[in-house]
């Protein structure tokens, strides 16, 4: 296959897949065979900027012939997007962080329906542009097939377009819309004279995030090195238009994927706001917790805020808090990996899990699991909630997303979260050995606690990370809790941006552990007395199951650490 000819997919034929209106649309194209749009290291996401780290290797762009005014030869409509072809071996970039130099084969556009839905890919804290565009380069020395089966085969530079009622009316972008047609799958030859830098000109490309990721289209090779400027590009709103209604369909966009643990990283000129560490429990930092309302885009100081003390003689009684529905809590290979944040110690879960009932009124995804602690004493208390005024030494945070939305959406909806509160104290009268005990130990009744504090010696590093291959359910870890007993309240996050979002439940009982078992999360991820101090209730109203019976609920849960939140 010459170059000439590669899209952003390989060998989907277009009645294999679509955006919309066939049978293979962007939800289903996992299923397309031979695809790889299921797996781990898909695109396009969703940048966090709070969450990007600079990265001092991700220098300027060395770029060859971008300025040349005759390597654009062609623009063809091939039903899912239009793209112009450039001359094979003319057009080249390297350096950025790019490991060799890459021949540029193409460009292509994304886009939504109108100004009011727009259709970029990739995303910026949430925020959909217009459109974007891509630049697709194929590494030098490498075949189309060969490219696509290495992991860094392919280097595409991501330019976000923006509109403007005043923005850039000029001859480049009038003369690349004037080729837009409706004809599909005919090669259309380009007669003017414009070249790459033309359609950048204003963007700073000393700027950029980075990220190892896929092609945007079946078969999804995850096989791309993504360069994402943080600049857009600004034309006015009419040229954008064109796209669309000359091209004859809209919303040729994928939906933002799942990081699942990757990291995204900026060249060293572009700005980012206060790092997801610049906030901290003690004094060591500006934002220690009575600061947190101070930071960007925070709801800390809000009325709806979490942890809180529970205080049992105000708690009214909900008959509607019934029995919860676990699925897949019993599954002993829920964990994907764990993380050290450096504000916990996080576990990251596997698609499939849900919890339902309880009252929840929606069913939820179970996302991962976390937890709070004190110091490396024995007496210590970190538990984030109290129980008139008790605080235990430990406390375990299930994280659970509304299935029905986004993640996105799910921190902006008052319901969108729901997170299941467990306190961790040590077992009756122990200080067991059993924290020593070998993996084959499985009649233990700690053997899960073991298995799973056994991984903490590998992420002792901050932002450090360890795959869980040990079989470790939720079921196991919580053991056999009355599930049935519990309290419930509207509160938030209880880490920035402390989103008020969370539908709380926090059970009566407590889960027992070794009490050395629990010490090796202090020492072992080298920080102590991660908790939020308890916030003032309000007007707001704790519930309380009504007498429980004795029955334990079954559950089937294990939580996975989920990158982004944890409480």
């Amino acid at each position: 296959m010459s170059w000439q000819y590669f899209f952003i997919s390989v060998s989907a034929s277009e009645s294999d897949w679509c955006y919309t209106g066939c049978e293979h649309t962007t939800s289903e194209w996992k299923h397309i065979s031979g695809a790889f749009c299921g797996e781990e290291r898909q695109s396009p996401i969703d940048i966090a900027t709070a969450h990007v780290q600079t990265d001092p290797h991700l220098l300027d762009f060395t770029f060859n012939n971008f300025s040349s005014q005759q390597v654009i030869e062609s623009m063809t409509n091939n039903g899912h997007t239009v793209k112009f072809t450039l001359e094979d071996g003319k057009v080249e970039v390297s350096g950025g962080g790019l490991d060799g130099t890459y021949s540029t084969i193409q460009f292509h556009f994304h886009w939504g329906d109108t100004e009011h839905h727009p259709g970029s890919e990739h995303t910026i804290d949430g925020h959909r542009y217009p459109m974007e565009m891509h630049i697709v380069s194929l590494k030098k020395g490498l075949t189309v097939q060969q490219a696509t089966e290495n992991s860094e085969g392919i280097a595409v530079l991501g330019f976000f377009i923006n509109a403007t009622e005043d923005g850039d009316m000029s001859q480049t972008w009038s003369e690349l819309t004037s080729y837009l047609t409706n004809v599909k799958d005919t090669e259309v030859k380009i007669n003017h004279t414009f070249s790459i830098d033309d359609l950048i000109r204003n963007v700073n490309l000393t700027k950029y995030y980075r990220y190892m990721g896929s092609l945007t289209t079946p078969k999804c090779n995850e096989a791309v090195v993504w360069t994402v400027f943080q600049e857009p590009i600004n034309i006015n709103i009419n040229l954008i238009q064109r796209f669309p209604t000359q091209a004859g369909f809209t919303n040729v966009y994928r939906p933002t994927q799942p990081l699942n643990g990757r990291h995204v990283t900026a060249s060293p000129a572009t700005p980012l706001p206060p790092s997801s560490h610049s906030w901290c429990y003690d004094d060591h930092c500006d934002f220690r917790p009575s600061h947190w309302h101070l930071l960007p885009n925070s709801h800390c100081d809000g009325k709806r805020q979490s942890p809180i003390d529970i205080e049992t003689k105000n708690t009214v009684t909900d008959k509607n808090l019934g029995a919860f529905t676990f699925t897949k809590f019993d599954d002993k290979h829920a964990i994907k990996y764990m993380v050290n944040t450096g504000h916990s110690v996080k576990c990251v879960l596997k698609a499939g899990l849900d919890v339902s009932g309880g009252g929840l009124g929606h069913v939820y995804s179970t996302l991962q699991l976390h937890f709070h602690w004190g110091s490396a004493l024995h007496d210590t208390e970190g538990s984030e909630h109290t129980v008139d005024l008790k605080r235990y030494p430990m406390e375990m945070h299930i994280v659970n997303k509304r299935k029905d939305l986004t993640l996105d959406d799910a921190v902006l909806a008052p319901n969108g979260l729901a997170v299941l509160g467990f306190f961790i104290e040590a077992v009756p009268g122990k200080i067991s050995s059993r924290s020593e005990a070998t993996e084959n130990e499985t009649t233990s009744e700690m053997d899960a606690w073991t298995k799973l504090t056994n991984y903490l010696s590998a992420v002792q590093n901050i932002s450090s990370e360890v795959n869980v291959t040990e079989e470790i359910s939720i079921d196991d870890l919580l053991g056999d809790l009355n599930l049935a007993a519990y309290y419930r309240y509207n509160g938030s996050l209880t880490t920035p941006s402390c989103n008020e979002a969370v539908v709380w439940t926090v059970f009566k009982e407590s889960v027992k552990v070794d009490q050395s078992l629990m010490m090796r999360f202090p020492t072992q991820a080298g920080y102590y007395n991660v908790y939020r101090p308890a916030q003032s209730l309000h007007t707001r109203t704790v519930f309380t199951t009504a007498a429980a019976s004795s029955a334990p609920v079954s559950i089937l849960l294990l939580l996975a650490c989920l990158s982004a939140l944890h409480f």
